[in-house]
């Protein structure tokens, strides 16, 4: 059941609304330095090793069951620019909405009631994983995967990349993924001896400049 749980959460269908963000991708691309497989691999590791790591952290923790309050308080404080901590907060009220159709269970209809206005989407992930039966790893799998998954599957409508050279892209990042997944697991089981600061907050301020200023575009294909 845990198995087949964790391919429902991580397919693209599932009607979280990620479809819809680039994972700053698309500014990337305006600049110029993502222009070709070769460059979205780089972005795409550079991502996973910074922002996706810092969300594997968040639902690792949320899937073990610590407090999604405190949590989404750490997250807010790894997420400094407010036009990503908008996109986050509404991507975590849509995966709500999705997780709580599909998973019921009193700790995402707590969450609901708690973040009204939405908690940031690792923390949200991390608990749907919790009430689908999975484990801190696969939450951070989850969240790893989102990282470099979001931004690859943009790049093939922004520069129509050839959709196969951004699957081997990603079947290349599967061992990195992996480790970035299990250091973020390995620090929830940290968390309630020492605190929420155990966890990974590792920054990229290019990706929070170019994701404002991507927040300002009149047009843009992606909301993020």
């Amino acid at each position: 059941m845990s198995r087949a749980a964790l391919l429902v959460l991580a397919d693209g269908r599932f009607p979280a609304g990620g479809h819809a963000h680039s994972g700053g991708v698309e500014a990337a691309i305006a600049s110029r330095g993502v222009h070709d497989a070769a460059s979205l691999e780089a972005f795409c590791r550079g991502r996973l090793h910074t922002a996706g790591l810092t969300a594997a952290g968040l639902a690792a923790a949320a899937a073990t069951g610590h407090d999604a309050t405190v949590l989404d308080e750490a997250a807010d404080a790894r997420t400094p620019v407010p036009a990503l901590r908008h996109v986050s907060r509404r991507l975590g009220r849509q995966l709500l909405r999705a997780a709580r159709a599909t998973w019921p269970s009193p700790e995402l209809d707590r969450l609901a009631r708690l973040k009204p206005h939405g908690a940031h989407q690792p923390v949200v992930l991390g608990v749907t994983a919790r009430s689908a039966g999975l484990t801190s790893f696969d939450a951070a799998q989850c969240a790893a995967y989102e990282s470099v998954g979001g931004p690859a599957t943009a790049a093939v409508r922004l520069l129509g990349l050839d959709p196969f050279e951004a699957t081997a892209l990603l079947a290349r990042l599967a061992d990195e993924l992996d480790g970035a997944a299990r250091s973020a697991a390995d620090a929830a089981d940290r968390v309630a001896d020492e605190g929420v600061s155990v966890l990974p907050a590792a920054s990229s301020p290019l990706l929070d400049i170019t994701g404002e200023q991507h927040a300002a575009w009149n047009v843009r294909l992606f909301a993020s």
